[in-house]
């Protein structure tokens, strides 16, 4: 099994601090943040970043859903670490001032692929594919925080 990375990232027009209490309020903003690709979000423990558990469906492709039931951690300031209890999969969201008025959003994804032909077309093309989705959630980032 080879591990399988996929990362993101994004300028915003908007202060850290502002982005980072975006990404890590559950409870609020973050599924406001979700494109169609999520669904049956809800928020199980918490609602604002560490000690939060979390639960959504993540359809990669149109055969590929996670059900996904996160833990949010937060080991260092400007960082949300979510581990997903039903896989090996790890989302960490980093927030950092990017100048004046502005911040760098960097989003990886790490999770154990598949061995053989199914690992090589997994390493290959999923990351892209979740690319594109954190690309939306980036997207609808920017423009809740830029207000």
């Amino acid at each position: 099994m080879a591990q399988v990375e996929a990362t993101t990232e994004r300028v915003i027009a908007a202060d850290a601090e502002a982005v980072f209490d975006a990404l890590a309020d559950y409870s609020g903003t973050r599924a406001k943040l979700l494109p169609e690709h999520f669904s049956e979000y809800e928020v199980r423990e918490g609602g604002d970043g560490e000690g939060t558990l979390v639960h959504w469906k993540l359809q990669a492709t149109s055969k590929r859903v996670r059900d996904c039931l996160l833990e949010v951690t937060e080991p260092i300031d400007g960082e949300l670490v979510e581990k997903d209890r039903n896989s090996s999969m790890v989302t960490t969201w980093r927030v950092t001032p990017a100048g004046e008025g502005k911040s760098r959003v960097v989003v990886t994804t790490v999770w154990d692929g598949a061995g053989g032909i199914g690992g090589f077309f997994e390493k290959t093309f999923a990351p892209k594919g979740l690319g594109r989705i954190y690309d939306l959630v980036l997207d609808k980032l920017a423009t809740e925080t830029q207000k």
